[in-house]
Formats: C-alpha cells, sequence, structure tokens
C-alpha cells in the first residue's frame, strides 16, 4: 500500500540544503520510529538513492520481502511516501533515507528522480497549482443568511451552557471547597459533557481540568479557587461579549472554543523553526510549531490536529528556515498564524532571536495577561542564562546571577533538561520557551560563541 501524508511542495531551482541528524530525528512521530529510523540510516540499507535540486530524496530500502521499499520525500513539505505498510509519519524508511542523507553529504547523488518517485513528485506539485489559483466565478458563501442564523443558535446554546456553568460554580462556593474530594471526578466530568452540547468545547476543557485539581497534591484548594475564577471571568466575559472591545471579544471567541479564521494581511518573512512538540488531548494530537521572523521580529504559532492515529498535519525540523507567508489569527496576542506560500527550500542554519533578559520576559508575560486573563505562557528568548541546580529544581539565571526563573516540573521530567545543561557547560546560553505562571519550559538552546562570530549560523538544539 503507498501511504502519503504532508504539506504542498515547491519548485526551486537551488540545491537543497541539507539537514542535520538533530532536524531529522526531530521530525519522528514517536520514540520507536526514532530507533527504527536510526537503524536504517546507514548505506547498506539502500541502493538507487538521489536528490535533485527541488528539495526530493529518493531511494530503495532492504525490507523483509524480495522487493526493496520504495521511499522518496519532498524536504519542502516535508511530505513522504514509502511503499512499506507503515501508518506513521513519516515512516522509519523515510526517516532512514534522511538520516542517511544528512550524516553523509556524498552518500547520496544528485540526479533525476526515477519513473516511481517522480510521478508523485509531479502530482505533489500540480495539486498545489491547482490549490493556488484562484475557484472560477469567485463563490462565497453558499447562503450568508443560513450561515448567520447557526452562528446565533450556537451562540445561544453557549450563553445558556455558561449560565449553567455559573450556577454549578456558585453551587460549589456555598457548599464549601471540600465538598470537592467527595464529589470525585464524576461531577466535572458530567459538567463537561453539558459544555460540549452546548457547543462550547473551550469551556469544556477548563472544566474537566478542575476534576484533576483536587488530586493534584498540597495546596490544591487555592489552586482550584484560582481556576474557578478564571472560569468565572470567561463565563461573564462570554454573557457580556457585545461589552467588550473588538480585540478581547475575539479572544473570548477562541477561548470558549469558537474557531476564528486567520484574516489580514499575510507576513512574509524568513523563519526560524524554533521548536515543535506534540500534546495528546484526549482522541486529539496538537501539534504546535514556533516560528520567528528574523525581519518582522515576530514570533508565530502554527497549530495542526491529527487523530485517528494520524499525525497532525504540519510538520517543520527545528532549527531550518523557511522564506514564507504567515496570515495571522485574531485574539491572543494574535501569535496563532496560518502557513500559506512558501518560496524555495528551506535552509538549516538561521540567526536566532536576539533574546530579553529574565525581568523582561515576566514582564513580557504579565503585558500579555492584560490581552489574555487566560493565557499560560508566553513565547520569549533569554538571551546569556545559564541552568543552575537548586533546592527545589533547577533555574535559569542570569549570568549576573541577579535574576532567575524555575524551570517547570515539565520540563524537568524530561530527559532534554540534561542536553540544555550539556549545552551550557557551565557557562550562558540564548533559550527559547515558554514562560508562564509555572515557570519557563525550554524548548530550544543556542550555545555561547565569540563575539565576533555573532550568532548566525549557529545550530538551533531541540530540547523537546
Amino acid at each position: 500500500m503507498l501511504l502519503t501524508d504532508g504539506g504542498e511542495p515547491l519548485g526551486a531551482a537551488a540545491p537543497a540544503a541539507r539537514w542535520t541528524v538533530e532536524q531529522v530525528l526531530a521530525l519522528a512521530p514517536d520514540d520507536a520510529s526514532r530507533k527504527a529510523g536510526n537503524k536504517l540510516g546507514a548505506s547498506a540499507s539502500w541502493s538507487d538513492t538521489g536528490l535533485d535540486g527541488t528539495g526530493a530524496v529518493w531511494g530503495l530500502c532492504k525490507g523483509s520481502g524480495s522487493k526493496p521499499y520504495r521511499t522518496v520525500v519532498d524536504t519542502t513539505g516535508p511530505a513522504y511516501r514509502c511503499s512499506c505498510p507503515s501508518r506513521k509519519f513519516p515512516c522509519k524508511h523515510a526517516l532512514g533515507l534522511l538520516l542517511l542523507r544528512a550524516a553523509d553529504g556524498t552518500a547520496v547523488p544528485a540526479g533525476a528522480p526515477p519513473d516511481w518517485a517522480g510521478e508523485w513528485l509531479a502530482g505533489r506539485r500540480d495539486r498545489a497549482e491547482a490549490k493556488a489559483r484562484p475557484a472560477a466565478g469567485g463563490d462565497g458563501p453558499a447562503d450568508p443568511v443560513a450561515a448567520r442564523r447557526r452562528a446565533e443558535r450556537r451562540a445561544e446554546r453557549i450563553g445558556g451552557g455558561a449560565r449553567e456553568l455559573e450556577q454549578r460554580l456558585t453551587d460549589l462556593l456555598r457548599g464549601g471547597l471540600a465538598s470537592v474530594e467527595q464529589a470525585g471526578y464524576g461531577l466535572w466530568e458530567e459538567t463537561a459533557a453539558r459544555m460540549v452540547d452546548a457547543q462550547a468545547p473551550g469551556l469544556a476543557g477548563r472544566v474537566r481540568e478542575l476534576g484533576s485539581i483536587a488530586a493534584s497534591g498540597p495546596g490544591w484548594p487555592v489552586r482550584l479557587l484560582e481556576e474557578c475564577a478564571l472560569l468565572h471571568l470567561l463565563d461573564t466575559a462570554w454573557l457580556g461579549l457585545d461589552r467588550l472591545p473588538q480585540p478581547l471579544a475575539a479572544t473570548v471567541r477562541t477561548r470558549v472554543g469558537l474557531p476564528a479564521p486567520a484574516e489580514g494581511p499575510p507576513v512574509r518573512d524568513r523563519w526560524l523553526v524554533l521548536a515543535q512538540y506534540d500534546s495528546p488531548e484526549g482522541k486529539i494530537v496538537t501539534r504546535r510549531i514556533w516560528l520567528y521572523g528574523g525581519e518582522s521580529g515576530r514570533t508565530a504559532l502554527l497549530l495542526s490536529f491529527g487523530a485517528a492515529g494520524r499525525s497532525p498535519g504540519h510538520a517543520l525540523p527545528v532549527g531550518v528556515t523557511i522564506d514564507a507567508e504567515l496570515t495571522p489569527h485574531p485574539g491572543s496576542g494574535r501569535l496563532r498564524a496560518e502557513l500559506g506560500e512558501r518560496f524555495g527550500v528551506p535552509e538549516p542554519a538561521g540567526t536566532p532571536p536576539p533574546g530579553v533578559s529574565v525581568g523582561e520576559a515576566i514582564t513580557a508575560y504579565g503585558r500579555a495577561l492584560g490581552d489574555d486573563p487566560w493565557l499560560e505562557s508566553w513565547p520569549v528568548t533569554l538571551r546569556d542564562v545559564i541552568p543552575v541546580p537548586g533546592a527545589d529544581g533547577w533555574q535559569l539565571v542570569d549570568a549576573q546571577g541577579r535574576e532567575a526563573l524555575p524551570v517547570t516540573a515539565a520540563a524537568l521530567s524530561r530527559p532534554a533538561l540534561w542536553k540544555l545543561v550539556a549545552v551550557s557547560g557551565g557557562g550562558p546560553l540564548t533559550v527559547f520557551g515558554e514562560c508562564g505562571h509555572r515557570g519557563f519550559d525550554p524548548l530550544a538552546a543556542w550555545p555561547a560563541v565569540a563575539p565576533s562570530a555573532g550568532l548566525a549560523g549557529v545550530e538551533t538544539v531541540p530540547l523537546i
């Protein structure tokens, strides 16, 4: 069975840049695929390999059967096709082919793709061109009046759910927070189901989080009260939506769970891929990709979702730079964006964000909370910080030793923490991550370099 996955391709005349091993491994859907791909990253496993200037890489990989697996990768997507039966994207053969190319610049020679690879690549480019052509006739919404009525009915259902949730919160406070342990998780799951019925998935998600707080250790009543207050604030904001400023109203719609399409003029820039990680959320896997525009100075977030065992749509190797257009979504600081047209092929080197001090990072998060009170964290790049262990865990301390940010508990449980320590070597470094009320979650780092060399071209070290 032939399988395919990934974004749309680009045509390019310049030779495609060779990815690093770290960038390839960042594409793996799980640890098992990463280990299996490593075993196939040797020349002995491959024959008839090749690459061309459009970013395509192909080859035949020995398998358990008589016929080798046909594997082709379009690195501009990236996108993958392999004749193996795996349902993972990329499969271990695609990872092995890219690792072979990454480890040895001469192992995959330049050439023209064979027919089986060329047909797939041509089909992808045809689809990309068809997608780029405007639809004939400029069709708009089929029935704008019906669409408005559907939106009004959904808003009424969400309003009903918000009022019911307010009553539940009132009953909770009247009965006392101690009653939460006796009620168990079932009460919250029932309430969350009611919010789903009201077509408010954002409210449902926050209600489910309340159900787990009572078992979260010492101090849980304080945390529960804080989360109840934020949920009450979201309820009342929705019920008074027409009185809110437009940017805040857009944020409230997003937090409640109403989709907001990307809007406004696209921003073209050379975007450095700072981090990519997946978060399981029930039966859905959410992939977050952080980008930084070298010319605009903007940080952007790409979100994609996968269900039923499939990987999310977007996949970009950490550390590459892409020349592309992004269109921002409204609300929440306009961080989220949609990836639009791309130009040329990804390049493996880029200049990291300039970075701010620890104090400036905290100020940036506080300022963002003014626009979005439900914000868990804010993307920042810290400059000249050193990872230092303490009595309560690790901290990122500025080089002068005056300010520090605690590393989040989630980051402390990841092996990448030790990679951060190794990159630092006891000296200052640049770190990108998410700064929030739980601390700082490091996602990427750049080692210190001599002042005369600058940061241009320094390899991005992924930490997640």
